[in-house]
């Protein structure tokens, strides 16, 4: 007997606080900072490669000629967006996902930004994956740190590995990560989801003091009784983990961020 299926929570029926097609001529820099985590790197590493794709959305890169984000962590290259910055001053252990063990340090000191940063939540995210090989999109919503070390958990909406993306089912992970959060406990699951993930579909998320519930196009794929209670922005990244494959006509290697729509719970601690 097949499983019910659990339909996703409607949204607000107010109009979105974030709401982006990336229709306009050029990237949002009311809403969107370019680069991944900047302060663990150097702009050259963190930079995102992207085009606009005028009724389409934005196609994230990976380029032949692209560095890796950090040469310690090679072979990685991403191409990232993320809703908001933070770090401590240069050469300090303080900035946004401290997420390696071995003594990440600031090395570009990046002024706080929040453009995008709610305590609690909804997210929708229409995306085509990658099927490029090596490469995985990944959507989250991390703890930006800057009020205190101790917000570092992560809600993963989705991690997609091209590997994983089939014609008629998508394995994907989803769930929550701690991180440095000593008050959350990782609870992250693979999940199997009955569409072609290169082909847009939509991922949402609802998060609060009730906990956490992931979904895809209007299921319910996941429900984790617990959530991080302090600011969050949102990080679409698109990267290529397995180094540098196939001929350079392999290149540019790419995923496409169709729309976002999000809506804050209580206080969006947002800043200019």
């Amino acid at each position: 007997m097949a499983a019910a299926i659990e339909p996703f929570p409607e949204p607000p029926a107010r109009a979105p606080d974030v709401d982006d097609d990336f229709s306009a001529p050029e990237l949002r820099a009311d809403l969107w900072v370019a680069e991944y985590l900047p302060h663990w790197t150097t702009p050259a590493r963190s930079r995102a490669r992207y085009e606009l794709v005028p009724g389409t959305g934005i196609r994230l890169l990976i380029e032949e000629d692209q560095l890796d984000w950090r040469e310690e962590d090679a072979p990685l290259r991403v191409s990232n967006l993320q809703t908001g910055v933070f770090s401590g001053p240069l050469g300090s252990q303080r900035g946004t996902h401290r997420h390696r063990p071995d003594g990440l340090t600031v090395r570009t000191e990046t002024p706080e930004r929040l453009l995008w940063a709610p305590t609690a939540g909804r997210v929708d995210v229409t995306v085509s994956a990658s099927t490029d090989e090596g490469c995985m999109l990944a959507a989250w919503l991390v703890g930006v740190e800057n009020l205190s070390a101790e917000h570092a958990g992560e809600i993963c909406l989705f991690e997609i590995d091209a590997s994983a993306i089939g014609r008629a089912e998508t394995r994907a992970r989803c769930g929550l990560k701690a991180h440095g959060d000593a008050s959350l406990v990782t609870d992250m699951a693979e999940v199997v989801v009955p569409v072609d993930a290169s082909q847009p579909h939509t991922w949402s998320v609802v998060w609060g003091p009730e906990g956490t519930v992931i979904g895809c196009d209007g299921r319910v794929v996941r429900r984790i009784p617990q959530a991080p209670d302090y600011p969050l922005f949102l990080m679409l990244d698109l990267f290529e983990t397995g180094g540098r494959s196939g001929a350079a006509e392999a290149y540019p290697k790419s995923a496409v961020i169709h729309s976002v729509r999000g809506w804050a719970d209580g206080s969006p601690n947002t800043t200019g």
